[in-house]
């Protein structure tokens, strides 16, 4: 008698179904399916699906995207799950979407679930895409992700001419830790990155790829996206942050030194691979 009781409360509670969401972007732009069923028959939806039993997210999502689009998947890098109503029968039920950051490669061929594709910036179809847990997601993606990529390219190549900057990398560096950006308008004019990481004696982190346009230096951008950087990382709890600049940058040089920076005496060994 008290097993069937605790079977009938159990049937009552709204456990939460796992789903895989793919985040798939392009020129900043993200990839939407037209659904081809119901619910939400011919509204816009992100590639994904539910989690079968034995399955992790990661092998869903790497299930469901070449089900969906029939491609091959170069990367995959967790973003954070989204709580959400899925719809079944009239009925509804919660779930919990993990979603990911997709990198494919090979054309698109789609299956029956969807009847079309194309791309979207972010901030156009963030409020319109099926299911709540996706538009929380769009909202995340055009908060985190959003930016101009032949502006970055353009500042990146101010650092170093020989760069050749991946999308999908800054999207993982954006994950990964905090980048900070100063704007005149709508454009781009100065850019930096720190990440956190964790050793054996305290939490620290690391500045890379600081820049400002060349046509707007002199001016304290480099320094206000300095401070920027090191207010993330004391909100974050980070004991010691480390940077390396060329000598031959004298003025930034010149900038950590004046912010608190002191040069370590430690040789500094690269081994490229």
């Amino acid at each position: 008698m008290i097993t069937e009781n605790m079977n009938c409360e159990s049937c009552a509670f709204r456990n939460l179904k796992g789903t895989a969401t793919a985040v798939i972007m392009r020129d900043g732009k993200t990839l939407l399916l037209k659904r081809n069923q119901e619910p939400f028959l011919g509204d816009w939806d992100l590639p994904g699906g539910y989690i079968n039993e034995g399955e992790t997210p990661e092998d869903a999502i790497c299930r469901e995207i070449k089900e969906e689009l029939g491609v091959s998947i170069v990367g995959i890098t967790p973003i954070k799950t989204f709580p959400g109503i899925a719809y079944w029968n009239n009925k509804d039920f919660p779930i919990i979407s993990h979603a990911f950051l997709v990198e494919i490669s090979g054309d698109i061929r789609l299956d029956n679930e969807n009847t079309a594709y194309c791309w979207e910036e972010p901030r156009a179809v963030k409020k319109t895409v099926a299911f709540d847990s996706n538009k929380n997601i769009m909202e995340f993606v055009d908060d985190k992700f959003s930016i101009s990529f032949p502006e970055v390219k353009e500042l990146v190549k101010q650092l170093d001419s020989s760069a050749r900057i991946q999308e999908y990398n800054y999207y993982q560096a954006v994950l990964d830790g905090y980048v900070a950006k100063e704007y005149d308008g709508n454009k781009l004019i100065g850019m930096g990155w720190i990440f956190p990481r964790r050793t054996l004696l305290r939490k620290q982190a690391v500045i890379e790829d600081m820049i400002v346009d060349e046509k707007y230096r002199g001016q304290g951008l480099g320094k206000k996206i300095l401070l920027d950087l090191l207010r993330w990382a004391k909100e974050n709890g980070v004991e010691m942050v480390e940077l390396t600049s060329g000598s031959h940058r004298m003025a930034a040089n010149e900038l950590y030194k004046k912010v608190g920076f002191q040069l370590h005496p430690t040789n500094h060994y690269l081994l490229k691979l």
